[in-house]
């Protein structure tokens, strides 16, 4: 049973809700775990077409709780062997995030209010994202004597120009919804929580409309163009058309908005690790 999410699918659209208002949806090892269990299973499951993340109360999340810092996640900082176990540590960590950014499916955050350390690592893995008028960002590691270490640095820099990056994690300083939608962090400000999960769910719906595995391929296509050369980009795209391509898939979309319906396409396919194989 969840305790810090609330997960739903309705018409192919999966909705992931942060649901500790009274702690300000901050992260936690259970967090984490439940996180990762939560993505783990929508991406084998194959279902779910879109996944939107939304959170309840004034922020939409205050990053790490404090407590983890206080002794929850013990850091030994004393002896060579316990500073390479940090690797180790933050490796698993990044690893959650990162199913964000490989899920089988695009993803789109809700923002309302404070996004704040933890947070911005977690909404920077994101396809989409929306924000309230009132939202805003926050590198809070540099304001806590460290250095942001579970994806902040590593995509913020691809998503907003490199100067906006370096005066955020340097001084701590807030991104405004405003700045945020102005550097091309988030897609669009909206005036009320309700609209812009409004707006999230709609744009859901839409990609939940479209055959499952062109949305797969439109996704490994432009992260792998993030990273690589154009003539590179172009030769994996080659590869992943002749991998994917399906003629049923075109024709149905065609007869779809002739006939003025909503076309049907085959879902993913379930995964199944190796080892549950046989």
């Amino acid at each position: 049973m969840l305790t810090c999410f609330t997960v739903t699918q309705t018409n192919h659209v999966a909705h992931l809700v942060l649901n500790k208002p009274e702690a300000m949806n901050t992260m936690h090892p259970t967090f984490w775990r439940e996180l990762d269990e939560v993505l783990t299973q929508i991406h084998r499951e194959g279902t779910a077409r879109a996944l939107v993340i939304s959170s309840t109360g004034k922020h939409f999340s205050a990053g790490m709780a404090l407590d983890v810092f206080a002794g929850a996640v013990a850091l030994d900082d004393h002896t060579a062997t316990g500073r390479a176990a940090v690797f180790d540590l933050l490796a698993d960590m990044q690893a959650t995030f990162t199913k964000l950014e490989t899920l089988r499916i695009p993803v789109i955050c809700a923002i309302q209010g404070g996004c704040i350390g933890g947070a911005v690592d977690m909404v920077t893995a994101a396809c989409i994202r929306y924000a309230t008028a009132d939202a805003f960002f926050c590198i809070q590691e540099i304001n806590i004597g460290m250095v942001a270490d579970v994806g902040t640095l590593q995509r913020l820099p691809k998503l907003i120009p490199l100067a906006v990056v370096k005066e955020m994690a340097y001084t701590g300083r807030r991104l405004p919804a405003a700045k945020a939608l102005a550097h091309g962090l988030v897609n669009e400000v909206f005036d009320t929580p309700e609209a812009m999960l409004a707006a999230a769910l709609q744009c859901a719906a839409e990609i939940a409309s479209k055959p499952p595995v062109a949305i797969w391929g439109t996704k490994q296509a432009i992260h792998y163009a993030q990273d690589h050369s154009v003539e590179d980009s172009l030769r994996q795209m080659g590869w992943l058309q002749g991998a994917i391509w399906s003629s049923a898939n075109v024709r149905e979309s065609i007869l779809a908005m002739q006939a003025k319906r909503a076309p049907q396409f085959d879902p993913l396919a379930p995964l199944k690790s190796f080892r549950e194989l046989g």
